[in-house]
């Protein structure tokens, strides 16, 4: 039985076959994740995200804050926040989006009213993500090892060194900070 397989392995044909199947495993591989990659990219954008007419609340709340307009000219989009950069995470938390998208088109969350009704069961899920990952969102930017304790005003330097020092995620304090508390 062994020598009849050892025969065929030894065989051109079957070297050429299994040569051509992982080329084009390969392919398609890499086609399908630059297809995953384009699309989140598009999808992850903050004309994507604010397109839905019930999203212009949370659009109008990011817009007045520092995390879009600020003295350094730097800008957080919605997907700094919410779309994680590893590529599994991200392939996960898109799937998981996808419930928004289904409760837009099935009418769940379509007006601004309905939204607004979810808010607060929404905000709960993204919170639990956000601490669920230690803020990875947040500290893309942010890190307690950059921050210059004395240079901030006494009252945040005061709550932040001993969240450090405690270990806190972002989120654990600083619910509301872009969008406004359901």
């Amino acid at each position: 039985m062994f020598g009849r397989l050892a025969n065929r392995l030894r065989s051109r044909n079957v070297f050429v076959v299994v040569g051509l199947a992982l080329v084009a495993g390969l392919a398609a591989g890499l086609v399908a994740w630059g297809g995953f990659d384009v699309t989140t990219a598009a999808t992850s954008s903050n004309a994507f995200c604010t397109s839905c007419h019930e999203m212009d609340a949370n659009a109008q709340e990011y817009e007045r804050t520092v995390h879009y307009l600020n003295t350094f000219g730097v800008r957080a989009d919605c997907a700094d926040c919410h779309v994680p950069k590893p590529f599994f995470q991200r392939a996960v938390h898109m799937v998981v989006a996808l419930r928004d998208v289904a409760g837009h088109i099935t009418g769940i969350i379509d007006t601004p009213a309905k939204f607004e009704a979810h808010k607060k069961l929404m905000a709960e899920r993204v919170w639990a993500e956000m601490e669920g990952d230690d803020s990875t969102g947040c500290r893309s930017c942010h890190s307690y090892g950059a921050m210059d304790f004395a240079k901030q005003p006494q009252a945040a330097s005061m709550t932040m060194h001993p969240a450090m020092e405690a270990g806190k995620t972002c989120i654990a304090c600083h619910k509301g900070i872009v969008h406004d508390l359901p």
